[in-house]
């Protein structure tokens, strides 16, 4: 059975998988620049894919989403960083943050 804290995390991270994706598929394809930079891009995809990751295991009830919980703050706390640093990302820095945050408790 998922506590109301998993239920919110699970959300938080579908939420931030959406955005990084759509980011950057649409945004930042667009945008070009430090936007497509590798480095940049990677951390959205490995960012995106890691929030995946994390919601899955914890809607399958493994207890080793405390380990993926752990890594998705850690990946979304620098992707956040580095979208604020690139500038014109404030959605996808705010799916960052709050999955972060919400993954850094169910971590505990």
């Amino acid at each position: 059975m998922q506590s109301a804290e998993m239920k919110s995390c699970i959300e938080a991270c579908l939420a931030c998988y959406k955005t990084c994706t759509s980011m950057a598929m649409n945004h930042c394809l667009e945008m070009g620049g430090e936007h497509t930079e590798p480095d940049h891009f990677r951390l959205m995809m490995a960012c995106a894919e890691m929030c995946r990751t994390s919601a899955h295991f914890m809607l399958i009830g493994t207890p080793h989403h405390k380990h993926t919980c752990r890594e998705c703050a850690e990946i979304c706390a620098e992707c956040a960083k580095d979208c604020e640093r690139i500038g014109d990302m404030d959605e996808c820095v705010a799916a960052c943050r709050a999955c972060a945050e919400s993954c850094q408790k169910m971590a505990a």
